[in-house]
């Protein structure tokens, strides 16, 4: 009968004890694997997406939105702009200049008077300079009063009037038909109203710089004012029909281009 040999009790546990250390050591690589090997193939297939920071969600938001919202300035249109580079340059206002145009010709009346730019041409040589005052033209793009003024029988004079310094720098005779001159002669018979009463109705309805004043005919054959008065706070025009023979306020229309 052959003998067993038996382990000594301690060290048969020892023995038990690393092989099974070993077999969850290795069943702990095998699952190991098997984990990295399913995340790379997640990564291969799965779109990447947006894994930004809080921190980084500022950057994130601008590159995707593009610039900022637009300012005051750039949300202006093109003529609103223009009416606020020109009219806090003009010192001189429209009844300083209107006075200053009648001035230039005997019993002559206002009949257009606007703020504009001085033209290349305005500052040429023809016309010739005011008999009271010759003045050298302002530069070309600097603030003028271009007003017209016209005696009884119908005849326009031009007058050139320097916005800043008030002085006039030319007057011109303009060219006129006869049916032209009759029209105009009769405009002015109609106009009981002063353009200064028109002026003040049109600004007693809307606040602002007055820019234009025209006497004119609107489409029922009407004589009127027509004044054109500027906002400084939104820089919009106002033009309003003003009856020149009541002083009534016909028409109004508010320019926001």
């Amino acid at each position: 009968m052959s003998s067993v040999r038996r382990l000594p009790p301690l060290r048969s546990m020892a023995v038990i004890c690393a092989l099974g250390s070993s077999l969850l050591l290795m069943t702990g690589c095998t699952n190991a694997d098997t984990a990295r090997s399913s995340v790379a193939e997640a990564a291969q297939t799965t779109p990447a997406t947006n894994t930004a920071s809080p921190t980084d969600t500022g950057t994130a938001t601008a590159t995707s939105t593009g610039s900022a919202s637009p300012s005051a300035s750039a949300s202006m249109t093109d003529d609103q702009a223009e009416r606020k580079a020109l009219v806090p340059q003009a010192k001189v206002t429209w009844d300083k200049a209107a006075d200053t145009a009648v001035k230039e010709v005997p019993d002559s009346k206002l009949v257009d008077l606007e703020l504009k730019r001085t033209s290349a041409e305005a500052t040429a040589s023809t016309g010739s300079p005011s008999p009271s005052t010759p003045n050298p033209a302002p530069s070309q793009g600097a603030p003028e009063w271009e007003a017209k003024v016209a005696t009884s029988d119908g005849t326009v004079h031009r007058i050139d009037i320097d916005a800043v310094s008030g002085k006039v720098f030319r007057t011109q005779a303009e060219d006129q038909d006869t049916d032209d001159k009759q029209q105009l002669a009769d405009l002015l018979k109609k106009a009981t109203q002063t353009p200064e009463q028109a002026v003040k109705a049109a600004t007693d309805k809307v606040k602002g710089t007055v820019t234009h004043v025209e006497l004119d005919e609107n489409d029922d054959q009407k004589a009127i004012w027509s004044v054109d008065v500027v906002s400084t706070d939104s820089w919009d025009k106002t033009t309003l029909e003003v009856d020149a023979a009541s002083g009534d306020i016909l028409n109004q229309h508010v320019d926001r281009d």
